[in-house]
């Protein structure tokens, strides 16, 4: 009997932190696009369907997004993710910095880093088939050569 109350309100207990924890705030801002990168189509379709959750100024901000604890991985990896790269700035880089972007961008997603593998498990609609990834290849090889889109 003693045992069946403990457990209640541990219960109890651990419900109200759930709750409490959603007042906690979180940043899911998606400030205005002010540069953003210039790619082929197939290549701009991959990006915005695998990349841009984490790497532009346009997150769709998922319903999980919404609930602690979770919402504050979600907020803490948009923004390391646009830290590194964004799309939505990426106009504003000197062309010696796209190019090494570029390049990073490629390797990443060349050695199965990107898109991260939390993220595909929870999402499996953003992995990349292998004719994306030859898209991607090639774009990152025109430019490392210095050809345009």
């Amino acid at each position: 009997m003693k045992s069946k109350n403990i457990l209640k309100r541990l219960f109890i207990g651990l419900a109200a932190v759930l709750v409490l924890i959603q007042l906690i705030p979180v940043n899911r801002t998606n400030p205005p696009v002010t540069a953003e990168i210039n790619a082929p189509a197939e290549v701009m379709h991959v990006f915005q369907r695998s990349c841009y959750d984490c790497h532009s100024n346009e997150t769709n901000w998922r319903w999980y997004s919404y609930v602690a604890p979770v919402s504050w991985l979600t907020a803490y990896d948009v923004k390391e993710g646009r830290e590194h790269l964004n799309f939505s700035e990426w106009g504003g880089l000197e062309a010696k910095k796209q190019a090494k972007k570029t390049e990073e961008i490629w390797e990443e997603v060349s050695e199965g880093n990107m898109p991260m593998k939390i993220y595909v498990l929870a999402h499996p609609e953003v992995k990349l088939s292998e004719p994306e990834k030859e898209a991607l290849r090639q774009w990152a090889m025109a430019a490392e050569r210095g050809e345009e889109e």
